[in-house]
């Protein structure tokens, strides 16, 4: 049988959501851009609602929900405030890493309250010199008998400012010449953490920056599976997060075309609405036929994950595709505004450099090309 329709109970999810991000969100989303500032407050309501922890067991905090219902989260949360849905992005992403990978300690001290959003923690993949090229990262987990002491830096870290914790990928000892990989859970008030902030064009309140690790002290209670199949285990939580972030920026282009629908019916020029001449109309036409496509194809992705099935390429593709296509649509919707478009009375100058940041993060387009290549030719 298939079936395209939503429950009623996903429908009911969409609509709490997208009233919520509407009055509560909506508003502000602009302040927290000019002022940098992260919205705590507002995270910790999106926690009450179980949104930081929508996929995460109840036994655990969270809301104990599938993959789609993230999806949906993730939509209507970005239409209302871009930023605030990361929430429900590093919840899948981090939340699931947590759970699956995590001891005892690490769950009761840091997957808990994250679901319940009081506390924030962060992913720190990325270096210097090893952004797409995940193998090529420096930092490194050195054992001390007593569990590992770790080096190291990583830069471009969404919530580097903000979060409590992070998950850390590090090289291990290797036999030979190849090291492994593990991952770890790293407290921000570890002795020998610090950050830096960036001064970002976009997703400003999420406050990226850079990390560094002098020699901070990790017990193995802190290490998030075998040691070994860290690398494993976040390439593999990237089907997640990459399909969530293709709809977040699906969500806020959605938005747009919404106000831009609104606003060229009413505006008029030599004597006639907008909406009434075919540049325009066919314009918003093609917007919407491409986000409603990739919006379908998302959530194809995520009922194959929800069905235990593979989705690496469906994920690849979303990710590849979504952030681009919001991107233009933002872009035409700006434009169709004319100078008003133009000011930051309006919201399309600040999506349009918050989409932008997600072309980049958890995966360049080439990288998702490759990926989809690899697939169609059979290569590894």
């Amino acid at each position: 049988m298939l079936d395209f329709s939503f429950t009623d109970e996903q429908e009911e999810l969409r609509r709490v959501l997208r009233e919520f991000a509407q009055k509560e969100l909506s508003p502000r989303y602009a302040e927290w851009d000019r002022t940098g500032t992260f919205p705590r407050e507002p995270w910790r309501r999106l926690g009450e609602l179980g949104v930081t922890g929508l996929t995460v067991s109840e036994a655990y905090g969270g809301a104990g929900l599938g993959p789609v219902e993230a999806g949906i989260a993730a939509e209507e949360i970005a239409r209302g405030d871009f930023n605030c849905a990361y929430a429900v992005v590093l919840g899948g992403l981090v939340g699931g890493i947590l759970e699956r990978h995590g001891s005892d300690v690490v769950r009761e001290k840091y997957l808990v309250p994250m679901a319940r959003g009081t506390r924030v923690v962060g992913i720190a993949v990325t270096e210097a010199e090893a952004g797409s090229d995940v193998a090529a990262i420096r930092t490194r987990a050195e054992p001390t008998g007593a569990g590992v002491r770790v080096f190291g830096e990583k830069t471009g870290i969404s919530l580097a400012m903000a979060g409590d914790a992070f998950v850390v990928l590090a090289r291990t000892p290797g036999e030979g010449e190849r090291p492994g990989f593990s991952a770890w859970l790293v407290p921000a008030d570890a002795p020998g953490f610090s950050r830096q902030p960036f001064d970002d064009a976009g997703n400003r309140p999420i406050g990226r920056g850079t990390l560094f690790f002098d020699g901070v002290d990790l017990g193995p209670e802190y290490r998030l599976g075998a040691d070994g199949e860290g690398l494993r285990i976040i390439l593999a939580s990237f089907d997640l997060s990459r399909v969530l972030i293709a709809l977040q920026c699906l969500g806020a282009a959605a938005a747009s075309l919404d106000e831009t629908r609104e606003w060229v019916g009413r505006r008029r020029a030599f004597g006639r609405a907008l909406a009434d001449f075919e540049a325009v109309s066919f314009r918003l036409a093609r917007h919407y036929a491409t986000l409603e496509t990739l919006r379908w194809y998302c959530y194809r992705a995520l009922w194959l994950r929800q069905e235990g099935r593979p989705h690496t390429v469906e994920a690849a593709v979303c990710k590849w595709l979504a952030p681009r296509a919001a991107f233009e649509a933002i872009h035409d919707a700006l434009l169709l505004h004319g100078q008003y478009g133009y000011t930051k009375d309006l919201p399309f100058e600040q999506r349009l450099r918050d989409v932008m940041g997600l072309e980049i993060g958890d995966g360049t387009r080439e990288v998702q090309e490759l990926i989809v290549a690899r697939h169609l030719l059979g290569r590894r």
